[in-house]
């Protein structure tokens, strides 16, 4: 078994967002952290040290099976250097972080015609209640 975590950080709009991509038992994963202002470097380390275990990361998409070999370490130097002179994030965090949000979405909405539902229940109740009061009254 072998995990692969990638952290990249870039500005989005008005916010500076951090995303952390990890290959864990051959499964891409995507989270999403919104810091605000442009984080420094012990700041990322501090947040990665706190609360890397808190991050909710989104629905598994599988990957291809993947094949480690020996890199050349000039080669890892250049690959270094091309993915920090793109911006942004992937396609496959991108699609990631939507089914994420996609997701999110409906069980919020769920959650809320759940309560809707139980309030709708306990008013009933209690209109029952101050019914039979008053019939009890007379």
């Amino acid at each position: 078994m072998k995990v692969s975590i990638k952290f990249t950080v870039f500005f989005e709009d008005i916010f500076w967002v951090g995303v952390f991509e990890r290959i864990y038992f051959n499964k891409y994963e995507v989270s999403k952290v919104v810091f605000g202002s442009e984080p420094k470097d012990y700041e990322i380390y501090d947040f990665i040290l706190k609360h890397f275990c808190d991050l909710k990361f989104s629905n598994s998409l599988s990957t291809s099976e993947l094949k480690y070999k020996k890199v050349n370490p000039k080669r890892v130097q250049r690959e270094i250097k091309k993915q920090t002179r793109t911006n942004g994030i992937g396609t496959k965090a991108q699609l990631a972080m939507k089914l994420q949000y996609e997701r999110n979405k409906s069980e919020k909405r769920k959650d809320l015609k759940e309560k809707s539902h139980k309030e709708k229940e306990w008013k009933f109740q209690l209109y029952q209640r101050k019914k039979k009061e008053k019939h009890k009254g007379h």
